[in-house]
């Protein structure tokens, strides 16, 4: 019990901090004197270091035991935490988010491997679903915690709350952790750097290009990433189980449903990180304010995705998916066309309506990646789905600055629009994968 509740403390740590940073990016850029479209960094910088080392660190787990890579994470999670408290600038503050990328990145990694240690087989997926639960709760809570804790301190106080958290997590897990012996098999170190250098740069680019940074500074980036990813798939050629599962993207069904999977993560982070500029700035909420109305869309998607996953037993994931992600792009274009004015009802009501369809989207999404993918290849398989959402939310938080840099103050406006169209792009995917049925 002890163990499994370390673990699920330090997942809930790593989802809550990223609701909370998309919340409070008003009133840290403010504080920090810092534009809307530079405080996105805030977001990237944890995103970019997550995306660029989740792979190599569930390798280098499958070396040296999960355990070990759990409790590294999670110590240099809550030490980064103390940093960005700490923080007196944005790029002090960006530094610090990356290091704490870092941290989540190892306990996301390998909190899976964990649970399947801990639990027995007939269970497993009892264990599965309390992991699930924790991110969803802490998901639909980061909004409401960061206004609770804005309304009676400092932004700092948001990542302080994570070290007496994080200190008991580390005293649970240290001495409740299963032990595993260490493989013989060795991480391809080349592999998983190539991996790393060709996310990051790929990020980097994105990132950049939205801060309109000059075109050779994007452009070699984004050559690094090229050319470490053709490297990558040549080094990776003909392996049976690649860091990279791109033989995965083979199969059709899978294909379809990574790119739905990446399009709507594109326009969830679009939204989250667009949200507290539009409700602050356009509409004029406070920051307390907009942290419970931005709560019903993760609270409903929480609620509809027990419904969701009974649905997709009957009904096939390419149609709940395209309804779902309908109902998104729908509740994305009411937000964006609000009256200046609106009362709290129009704008809470159009959240939930967000929130209900990325939830009927979710679990049947993640049921047919999974059911598409051999059961020898889960591993894989599960590795494919946190990069699809990594990247998708990462690219959503960077053109959000783009936006911005465009759009001026209108910027939040223009976000959520984008957001709207790459919904309906993920709707179009979903609905195509009704013809490979």
């Amino acid at each position: 019990m002890r163990a499994l509740l370390a673990i699920l403390v330090g997942v809930a740590l790593g989802s809550l901090d990223t609701a909370i940073a998309n919340t409070a990016l008003p009133a840290i850029g403010a504080d920090l004197h810092a534009t809307p479209a530079a405080s996105i960094w805030i977001i990237n910088a944890y995103q970019l270091t997550v995306v660029a080392t989740l792979l190599p660190l569930a390798a280098l787990g499958d070396l040296i035991g999960p355990r070990r890579v759990f409790l590294a994470g999670l110590a240099i999670f809550t030490l980064a935490s103390l940093g960005c408290a700490l923080a007196p600038t944005l790029p002090l503050l960006a530094l610090a988010r990356a290091v704490q990328g870092i941290g989540a990145s190892g306990i996301m990694s390998v909190n899976i491997a964990l649970i399947r240690l801990i639990f027995p087989a007939a269970r497993l997926g009892r264990g599965v679903g309390l992991n699930a639960l924790v991110v969803g709760v802490s998901f639909a809570l980061g909004p409401t915690v960061a206004s609770l804790v804005l309304s009676v301190a400092a932004w700092p106080w948001l990542f302080a709350i994570n070290l007496p958290l994080g200190l008991a997590a580390l005293a649970m897990a240290w001495s409740a952790l299963p032990h595993v012996a260490r493989r013989d098999h060795p991480v391809d170190t080349r592999t998983a750097m190539l991996t790393a250098i060709t996310f990051a740069a790929l990020i980097y680019a994105l990132s950049a290009a939205a801060q309109r940074q000059p075109l050779l500074q994007v452009l070699s980036t984004l050559a690094l990433s090229g050319v470490a990813g053709i490297m990558l798939l040549r080094l990776q050629r003909g392996h049976p189980a690649p860091m990279l599962p791109v033989d995965l993207l083979r199969r059709p069904m899978f294909a379809l449903s990574t790119l739905t999977a990446m399009a709507s993560f594109t326009a969830q982070g679009l939204a989250f990180v667009a949200l507290p500029f539009y409700f602050e700035q356009v509409l004029h909420r406070n920051a307390i304010d907009t942290g419970f109305l931005i709560s019903p869309w993760p609270i409903v998607v929480a609620a509809a995705a027990p419904f969701a996953g009974r649905l997709s037993d009957r009904y096939p994931p390419g149609l709940l998916g395209g309804v779902g992600l309908a109902l998104l792009c729908v509740g994305l274009v009411l937000l964006a066309t609000l009256s200046a004015n609106p009362q709290a009802l129009d704008i809470v009501w159009r959240m939930a309506l967000c929130g209900a369809g990325f939830g009927l989207f979710q679990a049947p999404n993640l049921k047919a990646l999974m059911s598409s993918a051999p059961p020898e290849r889960s591993g894989g398989a599960s590795g494919v789905i946190a990069m699809a959402r990594l990247i998708g939310q990462t690219s959503g938080a960077a053109m959000v600055a783009l936006c911005f840099g465009l759009a001026s103050e209108r910027g939040s406006v223009l976000a959520i629009e984008l957001a709207a169209g790459f919904a309906a792009l993920a709707c179009v995917t979903s609905f195509a994968r009704l013809r490979l049925a």
